[in-house]
């Protein structure tokens, strides 16, 4: 069994992606992507909540529960803190903060097995549906974490995907005021809050991303979802 190289720390961000083993499509159709955005926002928690399913008879009680918490409770329940996704026909990528000890693990673990099991059984298949374990780099300066968010959050524009929908299976509608506040899964306050207003972040992220396109390998860990 493979031995994970990088080493996760409490209060530290990574850049967390994955694809479809065999490059497959993982998300075929709405009711995919809505399931694993479900995933996203249920799994991260310190207890383990069973399947989703079994979950859905509490979800009430427990939005109750969580609206009635402060912001460190809510903090302390969970295993990381998202701070931008995009979700690709085959692949996906995540800045992820983790808060608690092997957060990041449990959280993808849960989150891989949980989908996976999803897809196999609405889609009559069995075995693997991602590429071997998450890969994860660690975003070890600030102005990384700055241009991996425009990455990331960008990311469709980058594999080309223009459609009005793969817009809105990314956290860039989060960073840019299209999503209500408190209505969206990510804390953008990390990256968000280095600038004056939206716009500032707006025009930052489109001349890093324009950077990118023209450098071709700005991240190098990307290139196996080439």
């Amino acid at each position: 069994m493979s031995v994970r190289k990088i080493q996760f720390a409490t209060e530290e961000f990574y850049h967390v992606y994955n694809r479809g083993t065999e490059k497959r499509t993982i998300f075929l159709d709405d009711q995919d992507w809505a399931r694993f955005l479900q995933g996203m926002q249920e799994f991260n928690v310190l207890d383990p909540i069973g399947s989703l399913y079994q979950n859905s008879f509490r979800i009430k009680q427990l939005r109750s529960l969580a609206s009635k918490s402060s912001e460190t409770r809510k903090k302390e329940e969970k295993l990381v803190e998202i701070i931008a996704y995009c979700l690709n026909p085959n692949h996906y990528h995540f800045i992820l903060k983790e808060v608690s000890d092997k957060g990041i693990e449990k959280f993808m673990q849960r989150l891989g097995t949980g989908y996976t099991k999803y897809f196999n059984h609405k889609d009559d298949r069995t075995g693997g549906l991602f590429q071997g374990k998450f890969k994860a780099v660690h975003v070890d300066s600030n102005e990384y974490l700055l241009h991996v968010s425009a990455y990331v959050n960008l990311n469709y524009r980058v594999h080309q995907l223009r459609s009005k929908a793969s817009k809105y299976r990314s956290s860039w509608g989060e960073y840019v005021g299209e999503v209500k506040k408190g209505k969206g899964i990510c804390c953008v306050d990390p990256v968000l809050g280095q600038f004056q207003n939206k716009k500032d972040y707006i025009d930052f992220a489109e001349n890093s991303l324009r950077g990118t396109l023209e450098r071709r390998g700005f991240l190098e860990e990307t290139a196996l979802l080439e």
